[in-house]
Formats: C-alpha cells, sequence, structure tokens
C-alpha cells in the first residue's frame, strides 16, 4: 500500500486529487464530454467517486490522479482502478474542455502506464472505451493498446484496449 505518487512529465505534473477540484469534475460531467461514461447524478456521488480514487492509493497501490499543466490549469485525471464491477485493472483518463488536441491525454497517460509497468509491476492493463467514443479509441491504440475482443467488459457498448509493458510512448521522467 502506498501514498499518491507526483509523476511529471516534460508539460505535466500528475499529482493526487485537491478538494478544489471537484467543482472542475463537476463541470465535466455535466458537458457533453462525459457522454460516454456513467457520470455521479449528484454532487454527494461525485465526491464519494472522487474519494475513492483518492484512498484507493492508500488500499490498493494505485488510484487517480489530477493532469495539472506546468502552469497549474487543471486538465483532467488519469487512473489506475479496478471498482468491483470492473474485471480488470483499468487505465482511465479525462480530459476537460479547453484541454483536448494538445497532447495532454497522450502525455498524461503513457506517464500513468508506464508508472503502473515500472512500478507497481502489473502484468497488463486495459482501458473500457464505449464504441462511439473515437478520440479515446485513437488514444488508446495510439499508446500502442490493441483491441482485444476476448477481454470481459461491464458494459456491452464498451471495447477492451489492451495495454502491455514496452508499448510506444513516453517514458517517465520522476517520481515523487
Amino acid at each position: 500500500m502506498t501514498s499518491a505518487p507526483v509523476i511529471e512529465t516534460d508539460r505535466l505534473i500528475l499529482r493526487p486529487h485537491e478538494p478544489g477540484d471537484l467543482d472542475a469534475f463537476w463541470s465535466f460531467y455535466q458537458s457533453d464530454r462525459s457522454r460516454y461514461m456513467d457520470a455521479p447524478d449528484s454532487r454527494s456521488q461525485l465526491w464519494t467517486g472522487l474519494l475513492a480514487e483518492v484512498g484507493s492509493w492508500e488500499f490498493f497501490g494505485w488510484g487517480g490522479l489530477a493532469i495539472e499543466t506546468k502552469d497549474g490549469q487543471l486538465a483532467g485525471q488519469v487512473c489506475i482502478s479496478q471498482p468491483p464491477h470492473f474485471p480488470e485493472l483499468e487505465l482511465g483518463w479525462i480530459v476537460f474542455s479547453g484541454f483536448e488536441g494538445a497532447g495532454y491525454a497522450f502525455e498524461a497517460a503513457c506517464a500513468m502506464r508506464d508508472y503502473a509497468f515500472e512500478i507497481l509491476e502489473v502484468p497488463t492493463l486495459v482501458s473500457y472505451i464505449d464504441q462511439k467514443n473515437l478520440r479515446s479509441i485513437a488514444l488508446a491504440e495510439r499508446m500502442g493498446a490493441v483491441l482485444d475482443p476476448q477481454a470481459d467488459s461491464y458494459d456491452p457498448m464498451d471495447l477492451v484496449y489492451r495495454h502491455v509493458p514496452d508499448s510506444s510512448g513516453p517514458g517517465l521522467e520522476a517520481y515523487a
């Protein structure tokens, strides 16, 4: 078990969540950007979900991290998680409005994937992606993940993309 790390890349700081992150997540879940996700019905559900990401670090050694630009802007979240309804350990990402198209999701997701393989020594990760979420599918493929039609999913609308060690993408620069 471990506390959440801080992971730095060229342009980003992946950091533990802070209470001030809640408003940005609530705005995200109220927008069309969350249409492919299970959105919380209330701020209380959001609070519970975000605290699950935070607490997972202590219980399991993995969880969610905020994606923050080096100039201090909250750009989204990247996580390693396996809530009870997930068949496998997932690598997931959220990018807030205004931060898409800049490569932040790729940079953050690659760093979190590399952390999982190099530090946590997990053998594989999956990304559960709604089959209509073309941008996330493209990101998973850009990262070197491959469609795994044999993998179980909790949602029949999801495709399962598998990440394995030695996928393409930038490596980690620093761990704190």
